[in-house]
């Protein structure tokens, strides 16, 4: 775990990986990073794989503060990308090119070039709101951001520790503004404004004209959740429709094809589902699943949930032919804690479908693990079969 220069950027750190054969399934698991800190993989709806699917981003808390790092995944070298101090936490997208990482300290968006490492300063949150997610463009070319009306001072607010004012923020809705910033020039502009508390910008991976965003609050209190908004003309609409009173979706993502989007929910009765619709509201499909879930991520033909509750197993669905999902099939015991979304599982497929990364606090700090998937996958235990109780 020792650096074998001073930390400046470019620092390289030996490997810390190890792997293990999961108790549960038989599967290998690769743990990536060992630190007596917090390491966690970018928010899920992010590509985080770069240089032909060799590396990967990832943040880490080390010397007291959180930086952007990368593995290289064929020798488990990590390389220091950033030197903040003092910073609690980043927010990080990968521009589609690979080219440049869009970081976040909640106070600044800095594109860092991946290669040289130079960084330059291309959005500053005004005085009086806090800064949301980043995001970019299918082109590469535009930067999105949210901002929104500062209301700790008024509420009292740890969204990022147990989701504390949550509620009362949805309530008072406040000033919500989309960002998009021109990669090149610097120049940024508001492209929709509006009295509710917006987050979770997420930009298609295909077409560039086109994001969806949330409003945010509990997800069966609020008054739609999933939205999408045209850039070229500022048109916005809502994105599948709540079925029932009381119904909750949400933890929507693009799928690779950039026009479909997926989501999971709970109907008001208690049953759980994932789904998925493209961006103009046909093609809906739905499916049941057999307990309640933190995240679910969906590629073309496969689907990834990190379970909730007693069901500490990540699971996998497949796709048939006809477009149902035959599972849930077991991949690799989770052990997750989600304390503080710096401890959220927030697991993600490759596109490929070959790889699944997530995070864990199973040994008492946040790490990051990778799992290589079967070619396979009915192979592996269903979730009726399995036995959670120990």
């Amino acid at each position: 775990m020792s650096r074998t220069i001073a930390m400046v950027k470019g620092t390289i750190w030996a490997p810390e990986w190890s792997t293990y054969t999961d108790r549960r399934t038989g599967l290998k698991v690769h743990q990536l990073t060992d630190y007596r800190g917090h390491s966690r993989l970018p928010y899920f709806t992010e590509h985080s794989l770069y240089d032909d699917g060799k590396r990967l981003l990832f943040i880490s808390d080390r010397d007291n503060s959180a930086n952007l790092f990368s593995i290289q995944l064929e020798t488990g070298e990590m390389t220091q990308l950033t030197t903040y101090a003092n910073n609690d936490d980043l927010d990080v997208a990968l521009t589609p090119d690979e080219q440049y990482a869009l970081v976040s300290d909640k106070q600044v968006i800095r594109a860092l070039h991946l290669t040289h490492f130079r960084e330059k300063i291309k959005y500053r949150c005004p005085e009086g709101y806090v800064l949301g997610n980043v995001t970019c463009t299918a082109d590469s070319r535009t930067l999105l951001t949210c901002i929104t009306e500062d209301l700790s001072q008024q509420i009292d607010t740890d969204l990022g520790n147990g989701y504390v004012g949550h509620r009362e923020w949805m309530d008072a809705q406040p000033n919500s503004i989309i960002i998009a910033v021109d990669l090149k020039s610097g120049i940024s502009r508001e492209v929709f404004h509006t009295r509710h508390f917006v987050t979770h910008i997420n930009a298609s991976p295909t077409l560039p004209w086109l994001i969806t965003f949330c409003h945010e609050g509990p997800w069966h209190l609020v008054d739609h959740r999933i939205w999408g908004l045209d850039l070229r003309s500022g048109d916005v609409w809502t994105i599948r429709e709540r079925h029932e009173q009381g119904e909750s979706v949400g933890h929507e993502c693009f799928l690779p094809d950039g026009e479909q989007i997926g989501y999971h929910g709970i109907a008001a009765d208690g049953t759980c589902f994932f789904g998925r619709i493209r961006y103009d509201n046909t093609g809906l499909e739905e499916q049941k699943i057999p307990f309640s879930t933190w995240h679910l991520y969906q590629n073309e033909g496969l689907v990834i949930a990190d379970g909730q509750g007693e069901v500490d197993t990540l699971h996998l669905w497949e796709r048939d032919e006809n477009g149902r999902y035959a599972g849930a099939y077991a991949v690799c015991e989770l052990r997750c804690s989600f304390h503080s979304q710096k401890l959220h599982a927030h697991p993600r497929l490759s596109d490929d479908g070959r790889r699944l990364f997530f995070n864990s606090d199973r040994s008492g700090y946040g790490n990051v693990y990778m799992v290589e998937l079967p070619e396979d996958v009915q192979r592996l235990p269903r979730f009726e079969l399995l036995d959670h109780s120990g």
